[in-house]
């Protein structure tokens, strides 16, 4: 169920922790890894974990929102990770949603993750239709205009569909692609079929997720619920 795939996933990433102290993490938002955030802050509550050496690249954030903004994905990550570990706020990274240029934002974030020596462990959910950050197929960081299906998925979050965001940056299907081990957790009965495409269909730009399994290190953690069209 939930709870198990969210307890796996959080050891799968602290072992990485232990292992390598000054790993470089790529965190990704949405419902779906809230749970993994709560079992590795309950694991650094522990004294399992130690974060004070960790960096982190996030997959993505809204164009146009500031830092405040309860929807960007900066306040996601503090209120649900960061403020409650030992991680440096300077190791911790995401694309700048204000800067209003596309072309500039996407090469400072490319320069960043470079900087680190990419990404060791990637932490990925799955779109309803396959996207994975809000990739449709771009190789390096991009600004991504949202899909339809994207910004209704996306408007509970808001108080009305007007204010949901339509741009985003984020990171490019190649910089997942380099990151030496890809860690997706799926969750729920409405993922089953989006699911089955991405790794038992062909590969194809309709279902970015499916470029993983070319992926030589590619782990997916799921609960029955998501398992059930297989």
């Amino acid at each position: 169920d939930y709870r198990d795939m969210s307890r796996k996933a959080a050891n799968y990433i602290g072992a990485l922790i232990i292992n390598k102290p000054d790993c470089v993490l790529g965190l990704a938002t949405g419902s779906t890894p809230i749970g993994t955030y709560k079992n590795l802050v309950a694991g650094y509550e522990n004294g399992d974990y130690d974060f004070s050496n960790v960096r982190s690249v996030n997959l993505d954030e809204y164009k146009g929102l500031p830092k405040e903004n309860e929807q960007s994905y900066y306040y996601f990550m503090h209120d649900n990770l960061f403020s409650h570990v030992n991680i440096d706020p300077a190791n911790t990274h995401l694309p700048d949603g204000t800067e209003p240029d596309s072309q500039k934002a996407c090469e400072e974030y490319n320069k960043v993750i470079a900087s680190m020596g990419g990404v060791d462990l990637q932490l990925l959910g799955l779109g309803h239709d396959g996207h994975i950050g809000f990739n449709e197929f771009d190789k390096e960081t991009h600004c991504v205009d949202l899909t339809e299906m994207t910004i209704e998925a996306n408007k509970r979050f808001f108080n009305s569909i007007d204010e949901v965001p339509r741009q985003a940056y984020t990171m490019g299907i190649a910089t997942i692609m380099r990151a030496k081990c890809v860690l997706m957790v799926v969750s729920g009965k409405d993922k089953a079929e989006i699911l089955k495409k991405s790794f038992f269909g062909p590969i194809t730009p309709q279902v970015p997720a499916s470029i993983l399994q070319l992926h030589p290190n590619f782990v997916l953690i799921a609960d029955e619920d998501a398992l059930s069209a297989l």
